[in-house]
């Protein structure tokens, strides 16, 4: 059974990475309208992983009796100045997202909640890469220096990226 404000502090979380979901797509809504695809698809993967952690968050509550609640999702940014800024922006997002884990397990550490201490292992491992990755984007949009060729090299790197699960294809009629 959950302490109540162990559960309050995993339904903020949970919510948050529904926020961070939205986030992504925001930013995947830029990227698709400067014509940098790779970005975007790179964006929507993130989008993506965003949803099956709240997904993750949402399980452990009930599994631990606890009753989830869902809040409003305020509305993300939309514009950015260039790609490495908005790149940047994903990086202090996810310093965040590592902040907030930490909170809740310093919460679940003074509370003694060894299955909530688990749990939060794996997000604590996962944001490290999180961060290193985006923080590898970073790093590479800077050492282009805004060369048209070097974006365009990165985009398609980007590209690479799987999304987590695939749409279903569009139907076409004949």
């Amino acid at each position: 059974m959950l302490s109540k404000s162990i559960e309050e502090a995993l339904n903020r979380q949970l919510n948050w990475e529904l926020y961070s979901s939205y986030v992504y797509y925001s930013m995947a809504a830029y990227f698709d309208s400067i014509d940098l695809a790779g970005a975007s698809q790179w964006m929507k993967s993130q989008t993506q992983e965003e949803v099956l952690h709240a997904t993750k968050f949402y399980d452990y509550i009930v599994e631990r009796g606890g009753r989830v609640v869902m809040d409003s999702i305020p509305a993300p940014k939309t514009e950015w100045a260039s790609p490495i800024e908005a790149f940047e922006d994903a990086l202090h997002h996810e310093e965040d997202v590592t902040r907030r884990i930490n909170d809740i397990m310093n919460l679940a550490v003074s509370e003694r909640d060894h299955a909530t201490q688990i749990f939060l292992q794996w997000f604590i491992s996962e944001q490290v890469e999180e961060e290193a990755s985006v923080n590898a984007v970073v790093q590479k949009l800077k050492l282009a220096g805004g060369s048209p060729g070097g974006l365009f090299m990165i985009d398609r790197e980007l590209a690479a990226r799987p999304l987590v699960f695939q749409p279903p294809a569009a139907s076409q009629a004949d």
